[in-house]
């Protein structure tokens, strides 16, 4: 028999053993699982191989499948081909829906922790979140005057491999599903221009007395993100009924805050055409930021309201009963849409577009039920095309992109292209070349002359800890720049003539 042959058959007993191992897969459908994958790599025959099951790596037996599954013709061998393909292999070791479903429930019983713990797990071992993938974001920290906040760059998204980019504009187009948040998308075996997800299951929830999904992101930016999805393809709104949503979820999952990006182009997420919430089970710069300054609304003396000290403008309310926060809630947001200050550079509309409109986030502190609702303004001028309230031009060498729900608490999600761009930095900056004679960091150079003075010595083991340090700082300018309120006597005098028409 031939060496390849003997490989695939290892390849494929040490894949049922790591579904055996990891609970995916029970041990009755051991010969089960190895016949639906001998029928994926279109084999017929199979030997129980003698072979070292004890440290099985999931990405080495994957990478493994995949080639032979190129060398057999049977997928090309790009990016993309390789993801749709090693999904489907993924799903033949695992449950069926309903049988997760029901797990999940009986975790619940015994605690709302126990049950997301399990589904985490579940999450990550299908290889629906590629662990191997996420341990490549570089992550740091840096302390500013608003608390320490969370930089990363995100690496796990794969680069498009311009075959299939190719591919996907030579097929047909497809709208099904319509968007990568709809509950079609369980069990959907992918395509050039949609990744696979038959290794995903969803977990029905019952919010605003409505159908809605809960998942993990294939791409963690914290511990246990997750997003939350409306059952219907329906546009994100922000409305008192969003507050309904965050906070019914909130009584289920009270471990985990909840947050939803803003309705608005510019200061909105990345995608505005379907109802859905993220959150997760992680604690962020914002939620420690204490109040600076209390007030009390007319009406509302029973809710307890405060200016957060953070870069975005944030108004915090708590009450044990968090129908009053919702009621609150709509009536600052209401307030808030149609509120003008002209010295404070606020329009409610130009032309008849509207501005005005909140990112709110639900938690749980204790016995009280809590809200952050983050004022935002999507202006633009001509000095400012992108957003008046947005990362300034000066920044968008690090952060170009929209700040939304995350970047708003304090995480940055910063480009790929920084890697490269700052290891290339260490280097010129190291042997002292000139930074502008190189296209790709050229972009830097204005601010590495800007920081650089302030380090009297520079070397090898310090530079990398500066360069994330000062990346940091920009950051932190980045929400300055979205804060419709600044951090200054007048930012604050102009944040209390809005509290005062509340």
């Amino acid at each position: 028999m031939e060496d390849q042959t003997l490989k695939l058959y290892e390849n494929i007993k040490k894949l049922v053993q790591y579904g055996i191992d990891t609970g995916l897969t029970p041990e009755c459908e051991r010969i089960y699982t190895t016949n639906l994958l001998l029928d994926l790599m279109r084999e017929n025959s199979y030997e129980d191989v003698a072979c070292d099951l004890s440290d099985i790596v999931l990405e080495d037996v994957l990478h493994d499948l995949l080639d032979e599954a190129c060398a057999r013709g049977i997928i090309e061998d790009d990016i993309t081909s390789r993801d749709l393909f090693d999904t489907k292999l993924m799903n033949a070791l695992l449950p069926r829906p309903a049988q997760v479903q029901q797990t999940f429930r009986e975790q619940y019983e015994i605690s709302p922790e126990a049950a997301t713990a399990y589904y985490y797990k579940f999450s990550q071992d299908s290889d629906y979140i590629r662990r191997y993938r996420i341990k490549k974001d570089q992550k740091w920290t840096v302390d500013t005057a608003y608390g320490t906040l969370d930089i990363t760059i995100n690496l796990s998204k794969p680069e498009k491999d311009p075959k299939a980019i190719a591919a996907a504009r030579n097929s047909a187009a497809s709208s099904y599903p319509k968007c990568q948040l709809c509950m079609e998308n369980e069990g959907y075996a992918g395509r050039a221009d949609h990744p696979a997800r038959e290794n995903h299951r969803i977990i029905p929830i019952t919010i605003n007395d409505s159908d809605w999904g809960f998942q993990y992101s294939p791409y963690v930016y914290y511990n246990e993100h997750c997003i939350v999805f409306n059952g219907e393809h329906t546009p994100m709104k922000i409305e008192r009924n969003t507050f309904v949503k965050l906070f019914d979820f909130i009584k289920l999952f009270p471990h985990y805050f909840l947050g939803s990006n803003a309705d608005l182009p510019i200061v909105g997420g990345s995608i505005l055409s379907h109802d859905h919430f993220q959150g997760g089970h992680y604690t962020f710069a914002m939620a420690k930021a204490p109040v600076i300054r209390s007030f009390t609304v007319k009406g509302y003396e029973d809710v307890t309201a405060g200016i957060v000290k953070w870069p975005l403008s944030v108004i915090r309310l708590q009450c044990a009963d968090e129908s009053r926060i919702i009621d609150l809630a709509d009536h600052i947001l209401r307030t808030w849409r149609g509120y003008t200050d002209p010295d404070a550079f606020i329009f409610a509309e130009t032309d008849g577009q509207p501005h005005n409109t909140i990112t709110p986030i639900a938690r749980k502190r204790g016995d009280l039920y809590e809200l952050d609702l983050t004022l935002r303004n999507n202006i633009t001028t001509e000095e400012h095309p992108l957003g008046v309230y947005h990362p300034h031009a000066a920044l968008h060498h690090i952060k170009k992109e929209n700040i939304g729900l995350i970047e708003v608490m304090g995480l940055a999600v910063l480009p790929a292209r920084l890697k490269g761009e700052l290891e290339l930095l260490k280097e010129y900056i190291l042997e002292g070349k000139d930074i502008r004679s190189n296209d790709s960091i050229e972009k830097h150079a204005d601010w590495v002359d800007e920081f650089l003075p302030n380090y009297p010595e520079i070397n090898a083991s310090n530079i990398g800890e500066i360069l994330q340090q000062e990346v940091g700082k920009v950051f932190c300018q980045v929400l300055e720049d979205a804060g419709v309120y600044k951090c200054t006597p007048e930012g604050m005098e102009a944040f209390e003539r809005f509290t005062n028409t509340l």
